[in-house]
């Protein structure tokens, strides 16, 4: 229905709640939304949307007035109902409005929230003008619409078609005024026009006016980009002059992409990189001197040019001599000097093979990293180190492509760059520190550095050529393969290296770490001595550890104490012995470990593997009269409380045979607890230990206190291998444990833990819990308390029948 038909009988005054709006004019039978953040726009909206949903919509004259009152307010505006409304955050709402009429303000009452006003619609005269002149007047204005569209870009001209249908002037008028970018005094004016007529006569001068404005935009640009051209011109001339002046001998670009050209041609590399490194060249020649890009293509070319494409070191390949520089460097890790004697054999006998990727993983302080500088000592490669701990930018291992501002090559082509050899030994540290976020994955980058089978063809971001890896000796280094993610695992050969034993580290001591100790103090053999037995006590009562490096720090600390007494002129050499420790380095920091006085109920000794080396983990278990409650304490971790659940279902089909109650998960509850709660507890090697413990607790029974135990158990008591047996077996060993009960499948294994273990500790292995229950738990206790029991009531009945006798 048209505006003039809703118009034809007059309208009464009505009050609505008033909105005012900023920059905006709706029109009648036109729907628009907008947002309102205004506390007055929105009070109005909800006034409104209580009552019957119209509001009155009227334009204020000045857009920056905060609070208008009613001289700020224009007089005609538009009564409108509100389609939709929705309510978005920091207070704001979004509105959708259909306007109905056109309505004159009577009076306005903005004291108050929400504000209201008494309107009046407003009566549409009809047309005056005859059929032919309307048609006319509405073709011409919808040409110039037309051109208005075509010229701003507004809108797409396809919305045209619905105006070109309608004969309503009114309605046609309202629609372009509503939909083109006008300023809102002038839809205001054309908001305030009632005649049809009239309106589009305003219309078609506003939108010719608008039409002109637009065209000399166009021209004003069009001359802005015939400049541009003169600017390319410009420096068109300038190229030329610059081939000018180097016609004339001068120096310029042009000779120095030429001595770059030459030098591109002396390296003779592979056809796929000079062809790319000419390009690159040939777009320096055609750049300015002083110019961003060349400055780019300069650094770039200098990188390429100055790695080591053929130049390598003379690899060392004299097994004896080899061997002899491992051996001093290092005592123990047999294997990882088996594996590099190994690797020179074949490279001798085979010298086109390619460079072995290892991967040494150990406890903290075994000497992983010190072992692969040792290598590149023996093998006469230079050593490039990257340490990849807390990496997280994928970017640090492939580079950064060119175009970026501060662009740099990967941390792999930076390294064997500044080793100056395309052979050299490269120590890829901690990579199981690896980090990944929104930036990318490091360790995925990794891939084609550590394969074989592509890192002959590795391509850097930075350098986009191919530069070949396969001659480099690759050694990563890592605390635990628990963390590498599995492909590239895959591609590294991997080596163990255990916790030393307290014999080793004396060995280590003597033959190393005092000589380093005491060249690093500036003293003498003489000046400072300390016997076997004092290092023996550095070991036991002040450290703790896999490794040796907090033992070296011990005698370093040592070493000051001996420089403070000769640099003083107190002494000329100090002897340190066993009973001086204390007053140098103060209490000892780690007693010594002894086993409990006597056997005692549901507490067990269970063998644990951290990345710092062996631990003994104790369990402890309650059995309380309640409900069947399983109550696991300790900071455990999933898997070990499913190991704690497997173990008393385990017990449960047991019960007859144990002589446990077997209603004991109804009648009792049972509370187990890991000590050292801060510590995070998880794996299920504690399976076996936790099931001794709680058949302790449940049938009253001791366990032995010289033994412990380590295997993962199933739902049928079955005992699964495990892992890290050397470092559990050495804590074992260091916490006065004389029996270790195993898995049966971890028998082989035995044959890798050192010497001294196997000889001082007796090794029981099992399949089945079954098996090593009587070897665990001390049942007799429980057989003497059940005959004790048993002679009880026998006594009571001799006692009870004698004053029936005398009776």
């Amino acid at each position: 229905m048209s505006e003039q038909s809703k118009n034809e009988s007059v309208f009464p005054d009505e009050t609505l709640p008033v909105m005012a709006l900023r920059g905006i004019t709706v029109f009648p039978e036109m729907i628009i939304n907008f947002d309102v953040e205004r506390t007055a726009s929105i009070a109005a909206l909800n006034a409104a949307a209580e009552a019957d949903r119209r509001i009155f919509l009227v334009a204020q004259r000045d857009i920056l007035k905060e609070y208008p009152e009613r001289d700020d307010l224009y007089g005609v505006g538009t009564i409108c109902t509100i389609r939709q409304f929705l309510r978005m955050p920091n207070n704001c709402m979004r509105v959708m409005v259909e306007g109905c009429c056109r309505a004159q303000m009577i009076s306005y009452n903005g004291g108050a929230e929400p504000a209201s006003a008494v309107v009046r619609a407003l009566d549409i005269p009809p047309v005056s003008a005859g059929k032919t002149r309307t048609e006319a007047l509405l073709r011409q204005v919808l040409s110039v619409y037309n051109a208005y569209v075509s010229a701003s870009g507004a809108s797409v001209p396809e919305t045209l078609v619905g105006l070109t249908l309608s004969t309503d002037p009114s309605y046609v008028a309202d629609y372009i005024a509503q939909n083109s970018g006008l300023k809102y005094t002038e839809k205001q004016e054309i908001l305030e026009t009632l005649d049809a007529l009239k309106r589009l006569k305003k219309l078609s001068r506003i939108l010719s006016r608008e039409v002109q404005v637009l065209t000399i935009e166009h021209e004003i640009n069009d001359k802005l980009h015939e400049q541009l051209s003169e600017i390319q011109k410009e420096n068109v001339l300038r190229e030329q002059l610059r081939v000018i002046r180097g016609e004339l001998g001068e120096d310029d670009v042009q000779s120095e992409a030429e001595e770059y050209h030459d030098r591109i041609a002396a390296l003779k590399l592979p056809e796929e990189t000079q062809a790319h490194l000419f390009k690159e060249a040939e777009r320096l020649g055609r750049q300015s001197y002083g110019s961003a890009e060349a400055s780019v293509i300069r650094s770039y070319l200098d990188l390429c040019l100055g790695l080591p494409w053929h130049t390598a070191t003379k690899e060392r390949l004299n097994i004896k001599t080899a061997r002899k520089i491992l051996d001093e460097d290092h005592f123990g890790l047999e294997k990882v000097k088996e594996r590099v004697i190994e690797q020179l054999a074949v490279r001798k006998l085979a010298p086109d093979m390619k460079g072995a990727i290892l991967c040494l993983v150990g406890p903290p302080g075994v000497g992983k990293t010190s072992v692969a500088i040792s290598i590149a000592r023996a093998t006469n490669r230079r050593l490039a180190r990257v340490s990849l701990g807390g990496v997280h930018d994928e970017a640090e291992i492939r580079g950064h492509r060119k175009t970026y501002v501060g662009a740099m090559p990967g941390r792999i082509i930076t390294a064997v760059n500044q080793a100056g050899a395309n052979n050299p030994l490269l120590l890829l540290d901690e990579i199981d520190k690896l980090g990944n976020d929104f930036r990318g994955d490091p360790a995925s980058a990794l891939l084609e550095a550590l394969d074989p089978e592509q890192n002959s063809t590795f391509r850097d971001h930075f350098l986009e050529v191919p530069f070949d890896l396969s001659n480099v000796f690759f050694i990563t280094t890592a605390n635990t393969v628990d963390t590498i993610p599995r492909p590239l695992l895959d591609r590294m050969e991997v080596i163990e290296l255990s916790s030393y034993t307290d014999e080793e580290k004396l060995h280590i001591a003597q033959n190393y770490l005092i000589r380093k100790q005491r060249r690093k103090h500036g003293l003498s053999a003489g000046q400072f001595k300390i016997g076997p037995e004092a290092i023996r006590g550095v070991i036991d009562g002040y450290t703790r550890e896999s490794g040796v490096r907090q033992l070296e720090r011990e005698i370093g600390a040592l070493c000051r104490k001996a420089a403070v007494q000769i640099a003083g002129g107190e002494a000329k050499s100090v002897s340190v012995r066993l009973d001086d420790l204390e007053r140098l380095l103060g209490p000892r920091r780690f007693k010594p470990d002894r086993l409990a006085h006597k056997d005692e109920i549901g507490i067990v000794k269970g063998l644990a593997w951290t990345s710092a080396g062996g631990e003994i983990l104790e369990v402890e278990v309650n059995v309380l009269e309640g409900s069947g409650k399983l109550e696991l304490t300790g900071n455990l971790g999933d898997v070990m409380k499913e190991s704690a659940h497997a173990a008393v279902s385990y017990i449960r089909s047991r019960a007859d045979k144990l002589g446990i109650d077997r209603d004991f998960y109804k009648t009792k509850d049972i509370h187990i607890h890991f000590p050292e709660g801060a510590v995070p507890k998880d794996g299920p090697s504690a399976g076996i230990t936790i099931t001794v413990a709680v058949v302790s607790a449940l049938t009253r029974c001791p366990v032995r206190r010289d033994i412990a135990m380590t295997g993962e158990i199933t739902l049928n008591g079955r005992i699964l291998p495990i892992g890290g047996l050397k470092e559990k077996t050495m804590a074992a060993l260091r916490n006065g444990v004389r029996t270790v009960i195993l898995p049966a499948d971890n028998a082989a294994d035995l044959e890798e833990i050192d010497q001294d273990v196997r000889r001082a500790l007796n090794f029981i292995t099992t399949d089945h819990v079954d098996k090593i229950l009587d070897v665990a738990i001390d049942f007799n206790t429980r057989r003497e308390k059940e005959q004790e029991a048993a002679a009880m009531p026998a006594v009571r009945r001799s006692e009870g029948a004698g004053p029936s006798i005398r009776q």
